[in-house]
């Protein structure tokens, strides 16, 4: 699973990576994204195109007709029922999406408790998470909610040593397929190896309370020796 990740990247990035078009938008850094919480994305747009949007992290389907505390978990989507499952196929069909990261973190069992590890790209650059977006009409409060879920897939040997379950990370010539809905859930694999690093942090990570602006949160600290 992914349960928390973080979004501090540059709009030029973005730019250059997604080939975007539209105005300059002010994205602001945050190192302890949790569900719920607003995320980047980038969508396809009706026109042609792509887009960057911003969506409730959790997807709520179109056709939810219960109150929303009453919805299960939708942050993360699993790889092998995202085409099947009543809460992602018809997203999974129509409505795709990427979110990008600059890392994310998981959690290792250790004698003295779960240990946090930052993972990014090992380049530094931005890893690109295969999504799904809705969107939901809240009648309650007379609103439209944007909303996304993270795709997961079986941990590779690198992650394996951390979790058993990883997000689903897109290399560039994927996007297009993926984001047109030409690909199907054959993309929904694991990166070659060699192009993640991890290491330990701050268990203040642990906390969803901790500062989202702290950049402190993804310091590696001395544990367990860093994963390369």
């Amino acid at each position: 699973m992914c349960g928390r990740f973080t979004q501090a990247y540059t709009w030029e990035q973005l730019v250059a990576l997604y080939r975007l078009t539209m105005p300059p938008v002010n994205t602001q850094p945050s190192y302890n994204v949790c569900p719920t919480d607003q995320i980047d994305a980038i969508i396809q747009a009706e026109e042609g195109g792509r887009v960057f949007a911003r969506a409730r992290w959790g997807l709520i389907p179109y056709w939810w007709s219960k109150p929303l505390k009453q919805l299960p978990a939708t942050f993360n989507a699993r790889s092998d029922g995202v085409a099947t499952k009543p809460m992602y196929r018809d997203a999974f069909k129509k409505r795709r999406c990427v979110v990008p990261m600059s890392g994310f973190y998981e959690w290792r069992q250790m004698e003295d408790g779960k240990q946090p590890f930052f993972i990014s790209a090992a380049d530094g650059g931005v890893l690109s998470c295969a999504g799904l977006w809705d969107t939901w009409k809240d009648r309650e409060k007379d609103e439209t909610i944007r909303s996304a879920t993270l795709i997961v897939t079986e941990a590779d040997p690198f992650m394996s040593e951390i979790h058993d379950r990883m997000p689903v990370f897109l290399p560039p010539d994927k996007l297009e397929p993926w984001l047109d809905g030409s690909g199907g859930s054959e993309m929904l694999a694991s990166l070659p190896p060699g192009l993640l690093r991890a290491w330990p942090v701050s268990r203040r990570v642990n906390s969803s309370k901790a500062e989202k602006e702290d950049r402190s949160l993804i310091e590696p600290i001395e544990v367990v020796p860093a994963i390369s």
